[in-house]
């Protein structure tokens, strides 16, 4: 798959999603198979590039290109340059954010509250894509909700402004992340438009991404809270859609090894005292699941410091190798 000048590994995205995809997580997802990963969304108002957490979402060094950063905003002179900005700080593609159904992202008319404005949307991607030599992609909802399901008019409008690479979740912003993703809005869209599109929502396993591909005609899946815990789901699906096989599940070992290694990343990028923090939450995706992960998670989310943090997490996963429970 081509987005641009680019070509990808593979047809597998992981989604973009708030305080997930940071730089670490995006490195390791593509080690772990993903073909593109896109960044957390980054604020088109200047006025906040400068603080640590718009600097940490902007953040690329060492990642394996091409680099995607997602800018959001209303008004198309500030995406034009929040999308000039970030080309000039390292992106390769410039996604916009027309897709998030959080109130404080929809409430300044931002993220998929622009599906309800068909005219605003065409003047942001005519900005953005006026404004950078780069890939500019898009990322939406079928609709606003049930009753207004325009995916198709705002693809095309995308097509016309010269967007080179389509998302679509397929949900409405009314329907959050709750009910199930419909595909059959994805499936004409892929039909109406020339562009790639790529498929979102629910695809949780292999056999998901395979079907969701036969029957939307899609170019590529994107990934996002299935990658959660197991970031490995990307090489999982590579290889089913390579050969029709499933890959052995990781063993608790190499699951440790992974996990670790995430862990060392999170503290390098954000400093002990966030990295724990922020660790806390992989921890938990890592250890869904397992024998007495639940008392596990109570116990290490009440830990402050990386050198308790890493202790109970390796006595916890060296336990659950051994065949043994933590100790109390």
């Amino acid at each position: 798959m081509h987005i641009g000048p680019y070509e990808l590994k593979n047809n597998l995205v992981l989604a973009p999603m708030a305080g997930v995809t940071d730089r670490p997580f995006r490195q390791l997802c593509k080690q772990l198979g993903a073909g593109l990963a896109v960044s957390e969304m980054v604020s088109s108002n200047s006025l906040l590039w400068g603080s640590a957490k718009t600097l940490r979402r902007a953040n690329h060094e060492g990642e394996v290109e091409p680099k995607s950063v997602q800018i959001a905003g209303a008004e198309p002179g500030m995406m034009a340059e929040a999308a000039r900005h970030n080309v000039d700080n390292g992106a390769h593609i410039i996604d916009i954010n027309m897709g998030c159904p959080a109130k404080k992202v929809c409430n300044v008319m931002a993220g998929s509250a622009l599906l309800q404005d068909e005219d605003l949307v065409k003047r942001i991607l005519d900005a953005v894509v006026g404004a950078v030599d780069v890939p500019v992609t898009l990322k939406i909802r079928t609709g606003w909700d049930k009753s207004h399901r325009n995916g198709i008019r705002v693809a095309q409008i995308a097509e016309q402004a010269g967007i080179q690479a389509l998302s679509i979740h397929g949900r409405t912003r009314a329907c959050g992340y709750s009910g199930e993703a419909e595909y059959d809005t994805i499936r004409s869209i892929k039909q109406a438009v020339a562009i790639p599109v790529i498929a979102n929502g629910d695809i949780r396993t292999p056999e998901k991404a395979r079907e969701v591909l036969d029957y939307t005609g899609v170019d590529a899946v994107m990934i996002g809270r299935a990658a959660q815990g197991r970031p490995w789901i990307f090489r999982e699906i590579e290889h089913f859609l390579a050969t029709g096989r499933h890959l052995s599940e990781p063993s608790v070992e190499e699951i440790r090894a992974i996990m670790l290694g995430h862990l060392h990343n999170l503290y390098d990028f954000y400093g002990d005292h966030t990295g724990v923090r922020v660790a806390r939450k992989h921890i938990s995706w890592y250890s869904k699941g397992q024998p007495a992960g639940a008392v596990f998670r109570d116990r290490v989310n009440r830990l402050e410091t990386v050198k308790e943090q890493l202790a109970l997490t390796r006595e916890f996963f060296d336990r659950l190798a051994d065949g043994g429970e933590l100790a109390a």
